[in-house]
Formats: structure tokens, C-alpha cells, sequence
């Protein structure tokens, strides 16, 4: 299984709409970041599924590293 690219180092803040699903990119190869645009193909890794709870500002995490996807843990400053 590949690693996850680091997209960026620190989140990506996003508007969602509550009920609408999202897949955020785990492998960070995307070119629409934070979301999947089906660049994991043959990495072993997936995107996350997110439904939104309620609409609003989101952080989505960017490094990759996460312990909460598909939201920020602040886990960048450790890079």
C-alpha cells in the first residue's frame, strides 16, 4: 500500500451543506483537494465518506495524517 503526499501542511477550509455527502481524499493525489477525484486508483488507499451534519465552515485535513477524518487534528504540526 502506498503512503499518503501531503497535499498541503495545515487544513483546508471548506463550506458544506448538511445532508450532502463528501469524499475527501486520503492519498492526498487529488487535484481538486480536499476532495477525491479518483487519483487513488492503484495506491491501495480510499477516499472518506462524509456526510455533513450541518452546513457550514469546515477544516478538512490536508496533511493526510489525521486521526479524525475527515477533519483537521492539528496532526500537520508535527511535520
Amino acid at each position: 500500500m502506498a503512503q499518503a503526499v501531503v497535499a498541503q501542511k495545515g487544513p483546508f477550509e471548506v463550506e458544506l451543506v448538511a445532508g450532502r455527502s463528501y469524499w475527501w481524499c486520503a492519498c492526498g493525489r487529488s487535484r481538486r483537494q480536499p476532495f477525491c477525484d479518483g487519483s487513488h486508483k492503484d495506491t491501495g488507499m480510499e477516499p472518506v465518506k462524509h456526510v455533513a451534519a450541518a452546513s457550514g465552515p469546515a477544516w478538512l485535513c490536508g496533511c493526510k495524517q489525521t486521526r479524525d477524518a475527515p477533519f483537521c487534528d492539528g496532526s500537520h504540526n508535527a511535520l
